[in-house]
């Protein structure tokens, strides 16, 4: 077996350091940077009070990212940058911010051209970019340590990633305390995507050791803290323990990537618009079962390091999580027709699908979208 591991971000982790955001810039040499924050932070004065500490270092703010950022957003983005000469990207927020922010922070190089040349086309991203600090404000996508951006074409009807190296922030400041008035529902549907992260990381045709471990750690985390963040959002351990779980979990599936449930997730989240953790982990059980056997049960000693008897066990503790985190647990509410099951069955077959240790099948996904009816 032949491996490479390669992290180039640095972590920085720990309450309160989002103040350290204007020293962090002065390290890097950067005089004249652009805040990208979802619309939320700017509402709630979490922005205003970053741009303020900054003493004048972020220079303007972009927060217009939509929940699943799209193509048009990079581009608007981009054209600010340009406009104000920036010198480096803050990103605020989930998944959504930080997404947006690392495409727009390669895109403002490439005037006159949009991202749209590089979306689901196969054609490489340049490689050029902006330094960007990523700060994530959920324990969820791990996007602050990765190179890939998820975005959305609504003209096109396509929802995918972009993988880059230059997508790679320089330096992710993750402060739990940026946790603490997450809502439950965001906390179950963020979580239970780590869960996903770590476990697709694990199994991945692309899995190595490094990863390995860290989807081990990740995992433990979430079963043992998850329920207690979203019961009680002021547990200042839970927070924090998810948080250092969602970066864990990015570092455990950014080489070996992500299999089948995310696959499945960029078209339940696009035609049917559930949100992209909890559309995730819709399927995560499911495809525990089917990926038991693989690799001389290595999925099932992985499940046993985790305290459970096998894998199979694992999928209903997966399960039982997501009753508890009031998570949807099946597609009843659509009605779904015939003809809407065939479109998820054929829009699922999206390239991380690749990545999964089983090849999945038609008859495959077909069974498992008409189990959820």
């Amino acid at each position: 077996m032949k491996w490479e591991y390669i992290q180039p971000v640095t972590i920085r982790f720990g309450e309160g350091i989002v103040k350290e955001v204007k020293d962090v810039a002065a390290s890097m040499g950067c005089k004249r940077g652009i805040l990208v924050s979802d619309p939320f932070f700017l509402t709630n004065g979490l922005a205003d009070k970053i741009v303020k500490d900054s003493d004048g270092t972020l220079v303007c703010v972009y927060g217009e990212v939509s929940p699943n950022p799209e193509v048009k957003e990079v581009d608007a983005c981009a054209k600010l940058i340009r406009e104000n000469d920036i010198e480096f990207v803050v990103a605020l927020g989930g998944g959504s911010a930080l997404d947006c922010a690392k495409a727009s922070a390669t895109m403002c190089f490439r005037e006159g051209e949009s991202v749209r040349t590089y979306h689901g086309t196969g054609v490489p991203m340049p490689q050029k970019h902006l330094p960007l600090i990523a700060v994530p404000t959920t324990a969820g996508t791990g996007s602050e340590v990765t190179c890939v951006a998820v975005l959305s074409d609504h003209e096109l009807g396509k929802k995918g990633p972009i993988v880059s190296n230059g997508f790679y922030p320089s330096i992710a400041m993750i402060d739990p305390e940026l946790t603490y008035t997450l809502p439950p529902r965001i906390t179950a549907s963020t979580g239970i995507d780590v869960l996903c992260h770590a476990l697709e990381g694990f199994w991945s045709k692309g899995h190595q050791p490094v990863c390995d471990a860290l989807a081990l750690h990740a995992c433990e985390i979430v079963f043992k803290y998850l329920r207690r963040a979203y019961k009680d959002p002021q547990d200042k351990e839970a927070r924090a323990k998810m948080a250092e779980a969602s970066v864990i979990a990015g570092l455990a599936f950014t080489l070996p990537k992500t299999t089948s449930s995310h696959a499945c997730s960029f078209p339940l989240t696009n035609l049917y618009h559930i949100p992209h953790g909890e559309a995730c982990g819709l399927t995560l059980d499911c495809f525990a079962r089917i990926n038991a056997e693989v690799e001389n049960g290595r999925v099932h000693e992985f499940a046993r390091k985790l305290g459970f008897a096998d894998t199979y066990a694992l999928a209903d503790a997966i399960h039982e999580l997501k009753v508890d985190l009031g998570l949807r647990l099946d597609l009843k509410d659509f009605n779904l027709t015939d003809e809407q099951v065939a479109e998820l069955v054929k829009t699922s077959h999206h390239p991380n699908m690749l990545n999964n240790p089983v090849e999945i099948t038609d008859e495959i996904l077909n069974e498992m979208y008409q189990s959820m009816r």
